[in-house]
């Protein structure tokens, strides 16, 4: 299985995937579609399904569907695989559409986190899912993952439950809840399921399968990597260590000074060394007994001091730490703090946060653990190390499994096309894109990506892109030649890894490129390259866009990379993520400063004009990230008047489950440095938060200086910050100081999001007179008889405006002839005159 050169440097010690026997249903061969109903099943020859996957996305059987490629794994291995997708959660009736499985529930959320999903940054509900057909919201319910697990066990409570997806990833141990502003259980003790599998779960998903389907008891499977799972008790053959001796929250130590003697480093910390003490009243004694004699008389003989040799004490502190004491990684398991204690304490939830992201390398992390419950109630939640990530031959493999490539036909509208009413957006945004790679070793501390696909990258080779490529072209509907993306979480981390796989082994760095560029990065987009020079030169193929993020401050080592995509693969304008320009949450965010964007502009700029295109970046910020002033937002807001951009999309900081800015916005604490109850360096440790909707408004109103709906609260907050001089008419001023009438309302790109107001009369202009007071501005009086005119574009007008038979509409401007006025009539034989 493993191809004769791996693109990806880790090493694989993991049974392939493809050399697994297939169960005896391979026998039934492929599904066109994995089917939804009994109908389906029927035309298949099939009695039963082996598997049911229960999903909350619509069913697209496409390789960027996570249940799809699941399903299809699923079945390259020989079992009849069924779907469920986005079911009537509130009985368990949906859920016995297709018959009780015979080996396993599969359940997942989606794509999507469901919370995520439902509600915007503000907790506001959104009205539509990109998931559903139609872009209907609402058709998935809250923490879908939980709910759906309740339901298949009320429908089959003998049938074991195998939850996946991202939700359950990101919560597979206790977690903070942005949406209830608490701290959660594990999700495996809230949804009662009998093992999760965590990441990109193919391996585990295989290896569970086929050691279910040979009668072995779901709660005995409990050596498979990437997997959580509920325990009473211990296993023997386990060292377990305190987490706090691999990253203590309590008081650090000082350093030792060496120019103290021991009974004087006991004395500084309230101890005492008992053996040197002894030693030295005993040796007072003597000196005390030679110096009197021995009929108590005073001697003239001076006393001799006691000399003793240099005794080297190990320090019990660093017991742990020693190599040759501590016990193999492979039979460790870290004990986290208990949910009670990480509910109440935010400092112990911050440093479990830190450990989790500590055990990410599948190279070196050790199993965690963490007990829920006290009493008779108690149990733990332990959690094996990491998947291994896939070899190239094994993504090969995945991506070239038989997808129908588009969604069920049971969605299709009357005229059996997926383009109508019933047109799912997230489809759409992918039915011409590639997925070339996996992982992402940046980091971000808002993103999730890292907690679910690992640093690790794993890429396909160039012939299985080629070959998808092709496969578009010659298979999907409507393919007008122009694929839309060939990238993946990032858009040019193709074959990019540690230089050394011994030294990426024993990495325990959460990012590979931040504070700067690790020297152990290999980063030649060579490869990357050659697959963009040979696509686009595929027949029938005419533009390759990227339209996944790029990583600029990776793109800048490879200036050749840079012209190759400006000159080729942009189609007007280029979308990247700098996130923000100041260096206090840049660092928090672990993103690059803003000067390598200012390097990746030049690039642009300078391949644009050679290549005589006129084309634009389009940064991307965040607003109101933990470690973000309202100084740190004025000043961006200042760059991006000087720069001439208008944010029309803002994005407010989303704390999603278990990512590492989630921790610090819940506990105040930088968990990037070691957490510790008496900071040392408050300005380093401490976190300024962005809580409560009026400074999460004010940050969002920065992004969106231009705005007048904004002004009067950037006027109010640059007075209090002794701003006030950013407030004026000129270019150099921030926001004017005359207000428009407003109504309040907020246009966004996705109009479903837009919040308009009820009347457009709402508002109240007002200016600043000599003195600096406001002075209210009366609104226009209305025209009775200029409201009665048309409004808007003439070619876009009422039909009462269009041009019919028996209605008469002069040359130039397609309106009416106004009233009174007739129409000339020429004489009978008279001559057009000449123009």
């Amino acid at each position: 299985m493993n191809a004769p050169i791996d693109v990806s440097f880790f090493q694989r010690d993991a049974k392939p995937l493809t050399s697994y026997r297939p169960y005896w249903a391979k026998r039934f061969g492929t599904a066109p579609f994995l089917p939804m109903s009994r109908a389906e099943m029927d035309q298949l020859g099939w009695d039963s399904c082996d598997i049911i996957l229960v999903t909350g996305d619509a069913y697209v059987d496409h390789p960027s569907f996570g249940m799809a490629v699941i399903g299809r794994v699923l079945e390259s291995q020989g079992f009849r695989v069924g779907i469920i997708a986005q079911p009537d959660w509130h009985s368990a009736e949906a859920f016995k559409a297709l018959g009780k499985p015979n080996l396993f529930w599969g359940v997942t959320a989606g794509n999507m986190d469901s919370m995520i999903n439902r509600y915007t940054a503000d907790r506001k509900i959104r009205s539509d899912d990109a998931y559903t057909p139609g872009d209907v919201g609402g058709k998935r319910p809250d923490r879908a993952a939980i709910v759906y697990c309740q339901r298949c066990r009320e429908a089959f409570n003998d049938v074991p439950i195998v939850l996946g997806g991202i939700e359950g990833s990101l919560r597979r141990i206790a977690h903070y809840d942005y949406w209830s502003d608490k701290v959660r259980r594990s999700i495996v003790v809230d949804s009662k399921c009998d093992i999760l599998l965590y990441g990109n779960a193919e391996r585990a998903l295989v290896e569970v399968a086929h050691r279910i389907a040979r009668r072995e008891p779901v709660e005995q499977i409990t050596d498979v990597r990437g997997t959580a799972f509920v325990r009473r008790a211990s296993e023997d053959g386990w060292f377990e260590v305190d987490s706090t001796e691999v990253d203590e929250p309590g008081v650090v130590e000082a350093h030792i000074n060496p120019y103290m003697t021991t009974s004087e480093q006991a004395a500084a910390q309230g101890q005492s060394c008992s053996k040197e003490d002894g030693s030295n009243s005993v040796a007072a004694s003597a000196g005390a007994a030679c110096a009197t004699g021995q009929n108590g008389t005073e001697s003239t003989v001076p006393a001799m001091p006691a000399v003793q040799p240099i005794q080297f004490v190990p320090n019990p502190n660093l017991s742990l730490r020693s190599k040759s004491k501590l016990p193999p990684r492979d039979k460790t398991v870290l004990r986290l703090p208990s949910y009670e204690q990480v509910k109440s304490d935010p400092i112990l939830y911050a440093h479990a946060n830190r450990v989790l992201h500590l055990e990410t390398n599948p190279g070196n992390a050790r199993a965690m653990v963490q007990a829920h419950g006290e009493g008779a109630t108690a149990r733990d939640v332990w959690l094996n190390p990491p998947p291994i990530p896939l070899t190239t031959a094994e993504m090969d493999w995945v991506f070239g499994l038989p997808y129908a490539r588009g969604p069920h036909p049971s969605y299709a509208d009357e005229h059996g096309s997926h383009e109508g009413a019933t047109k799912i957006p997230a489809w759409e945004m992918i039915r011409t894109s590639v997925n070339i790679m996996r992982g992402c070793f940046g980091g971000c501390t808002f993103c999730s990506i890292t907690e679910h696909e690992g640093r690790i990258i794993q890429s396909r080779s160039e012939d299985s892109i080629i070959q998808e490529i092709e496969d578009i072209r010659d298979k999907v509907k409507g393919f007008t030649g122009t694929i839309s993306d060939l990238g993946g979480p990032t858009a040019n981390m193709y074959r990019l890894g540690c230089s050394s796989p011994e030294i990426e082994k024993h990495c325990r760095k959460p990012s590979c490129v931040f504070p700067g560029i690790c020297p152990n990065l290999h980063t030649d987009h060579g490869p990357l390259i050659k697959i963009y020079r040979r696509a686009r030169k595929l027949p029938g193929i005419k533009k390759i866009l990227i339209g996944s993020g790029l990583r600029y401050d990776l793109a800048v080592k490879s200036p050749e990379y840079v012209k190759e995509l400006v000159q080729h693969h942009v189609g007007g304008y280029l979308k990247i993520a700098p996130e923000h320009t100041e260096a206090g949450p840049l660092n928090k965010m672990m993103k690059p400063g803003i000067g390598s964007y200012d390097k990746f502009k030049q690039l642009f700029e300078k391949y644009s004009e050679e290549a005589g295109k006129k084309q634009f970046l389009i940064p991307y910020f965040i607003a109101a990230h933990p470690g973000t002033s309202d100084e740190d937002m004025m000043n961006l807001a200042i760059w991006l008047k000087k720069n001439g951009f208008r944010a029309d999309q803002v994005q407010t900081f989303y704390p999603s489950p278990m990512a590492t800015a989630t921790a610090m916005y819940h506990s105040g604490r930088n968990t990037l440095t070691k957490v510790r109850r008496e900071m040392r360096d408050e300005e380093e440790e401490r976190v300024d938060i962005v809580r409560g909707e009026k400074r999460r408004r004010l940050h969002k109103a920065f992004l969106r200086y231009h705005d007048p709906n904004n002004w009067p609260l950037l006027r109010d907050a640059l007075k209090t910050m002794g701003r006030a001089d950013l407030i004026g008419n000129g270019k150099h001023h921030l926001i004017p100081t005359f207000q428009p009438l407003v109504d309040g309302s907020y246009q966004s790109a996705r109009k479903k999001n837009s919040t308009t107001s009820a009347s457009v009369k709402t508002g109240m202009g007002y200016t600043t007179n000599k003195d600096g007071k406001a002075v209210a501005l009366r609104p226009r009086q209305v025209d009775e008889h200029a409201a009665k005119e048309p409004k808007g574009d003439v070619r876009f007008r009422a039909q009462d405006n269009q041009a019919r038979p028996g209605k008469l509409m002069t040359q130039h401007t397609g309106l009416p002839p106004r009233a009174g006025v007739k129409p000339r009539t020429a004489a009978p034989g008279a001559k057009k005159p000449k123009r």
